[in-house]
């Protein structure tokens, strides 16, 4: 049985809106983050940054947009081709209002994508970013080899992620919050960083770097 205001991301959950608002406002978002992730978000700030940094002309594709947290990396006045993808439209027009308020709207453009089966031709993006995304897709194994299929060969993926993992003390907190975002519908099937680590190489990308942060990981690869 749902609990009530949640679901499946498709039915734009309370989460949904919850999450921007911590991300967008640190002096909430930090002790939260700090809480229940034990990690610091201002890593989370600093991984976006990266996306600021591509030349312009560069393809970036964002996958989950969610509520436009990886905009933060985009610099007003440059030229990236910026493709925001999600399974939720309510999430894209957030993700436009946020793009609109950060005067970067006319980089960014949408599109309604299954990250499983991505609607993009292969090697055509030359960043792919992912930020807390992995942990909600229903099939992450898949969506990692997507979303390495249609990087350039020599660009990068980069994200975060929830990962499930043999907690011990106060790091059990994690299991909680695992267990009631799966009981909420919020989170997927989930994976390990092991699992994460061999799936990016399995699907093409060398170089994987993953370094754990509390309950969170960061991730990073580069295509063949």
């Amino acid at each position: 049985m749902r609990l009530p205001l949640v679901g499946g991301w498709h039915e734009d959950p309370l989460w949904a809106k919850f999450y921007p608002l911590m991300v967008e406002h640190p002096a909430l978002g930090a002790p939260l983050w700090r809480l229940g992730l034990g990690s610091d978000i201002s890593r989370l700030y600093a991984a976006a940054r990266e996306i600021g940094e591509l030349p312009d002309g560069a393809r970036v594709l964002d996958v989950p947009v969610g509520g436009g947290v990886a905009l933060r990396g985009l610099r007003p006045g440059a030229q990236l081709d910026y493709v925001a993808a999600d399974i939720s439209p309510k999430m894209l027009s957030r993700a436009l209002d946020v793009a609109r308020r950060r005067g970067v709207e006319k980089q960014v453009t949408t599109a309604i994508a299954d990250v499983g089966d991505l609607p993009f031709e292969d090697d055509s993006f030359d960043l792919v970013v992912s930020f807390t995304g992995l942990h909600v897709f229903p099939d992450p194994r898949r969506a990692i080899s997507e979303m390495v299929r249609v990087l350039k060969p020599g660009a990068a993926i980069t994200g975060s992620s929830l990962f499930t993992g043999d907690f011990q003390g106060v790091e059990r907190r994690y299991e909680l919050v695992h267990t009631l975002g799966r009981r909420a519908h919020v989170l997927g099937p989930m994976c390990s960083a092991a699992d994460a680590q061999r799936w990016l190489a399995e699907a093409g990308a060398g170089a994987v770097r993953l370094e754990m942060s509390g309950g969170l990981g960061y991730f990073r690869a580069r295509k063949d």
